[in-house]
């Protein structure tokens, strides 16, 4: 397809398309060829690809493989302070800008909030992410305890208090300020996100694969991206002063590996435990984007990669 056909395809195609699915499923190469066939750029939906040096444990696309430009990938360093709120800000700034240039933006990526913030009718709080308020609940956390705050949050917010578990203090950190602010609750919220209104029209692509195949491909990958150096950039983003970010509960395959240079653990067993939380956390995927009725499934379980780009392909111009 020549510039000016990708162009005249990029007009008649809806606003956005939206490739999702599980990890390791092959999301970046059809985004890609989508975007190349219809004159398109990326923009990235994974939680995890924003960070700054996080590049190998998150497969991040390198730039010298990138067909397309991409948005919303390094964004700040690790352990800065970022949410799905900020995202959905720098999600729809990269459409606009994208589309101001004639172009087709292609969202890519498997964390589910941050599809849904990029598209959906989803109000986030504003504000100071470091506030007095917030910190005077951290403060409080320290002196009570995670079963002191939470039993403090059912005490004023029962309804927000059933939906956290007491040992997700940050969430009980979270509903207790929008108490003490006057927003919705968490509870409120959480009520809103699970409505599904569209304010970006899309055509959303699910990628599927037997389940089998994904998991060796989980397996294959983390073998790839050790050979590839992950555990020297644990190390380099450890020794950077970024440990803690490095420990967050979505980092799969950085918090594995901080036991084999701190404490001996065998790289084996921590390789074993990185594809066991990659499986996990791919599973957990599949259910959030299967609850979504707007996303339509393509089974590349017996696909090439280009043969599963053209049904994608296919996909799209039916839905004109």
């Amino acid at each position: 397809m020549s510039e000016a056909e990708a162009i005249e395809a990029s007009v008649s195609a809806p606003p956005v398309i939206a490739v999702v699915g599980p990890t390791a499923v092959g999301k970046s190469a059809v985004g890609e060829g989508l975007a190349l066939r219809f004159g398109g750029e990326i923009v990235s939906a994974d939680s995890m690809q924003v960070y700054r040096g996080m590049d190998i444990g998150t497969a991040k696309q390198p730039v010298s493989h990138r067909a397309v430009p991409y948005h919303c990938i390094d964004v700040v360093d690790p352990g800065a302070p970022y949410s799905a709120a900020l995202y959905q800000r720098h999600a729809r700034a990269a459409f606009a800008d994208i589309r101001a240039r004639g172009l087709l933006p292609v969202l890519v990526g498997g964390t589910g909030l941050y599809v849904r913030a990029a598209l959906d009718e989803m109000e986030f709080p504003m504000g100071e992410y470091v506030s007095p308020v917030r910190t005077a609940i951290e403060q409080l956390a320290d002196a009570l305890g995670r079963e002191g705050l939470h039993a403090l949050l059912e005490e004023r917010d029962p309804a927000s208090a059933a939906l956290i578990h007491p040992n997700n203090v940050r969430r009980v950190v979270r509903a207790l300020e929008l108490l003490e602010t006057g927003g919705p609750t968490y509870a409120e919220q959480a009520a809103h996100f699970t409505e599904r209104r569209a304010a970006v029209p899309a055509t959303l692509i699910g990628l599927t694969l037997q389940r089998s195949a994904l998991y060796a491909r989980i397996d294959a990958r983390v073998d790839s991206m050790i050979a590839a150096g992950l555990l020297d950039e644990v190390a380099a983003l450890s020794a950077a002063g970024y440990r803690s970010a490095l420990t967050a509960a979505q980092a799969i395959g950085y918090k594995e590996l901080l036991p084999v240079l701190e404490r001996g653990v065998g790289l084996e067993e921590a390789v074993d435990a990185i594809k066991q939380a990659t499986r996990r956390y791919a599973k957990r995927q599949l259910t959030w984007f299967r609850a979504d009725p707007r996303v339509s499934w393509i089974d590349v379980t017996e696909l090439s990669p280009a043969d599963a780009v053209s049904a994608a392909q296919a996909l799209v111009e039916s839905r004109e």
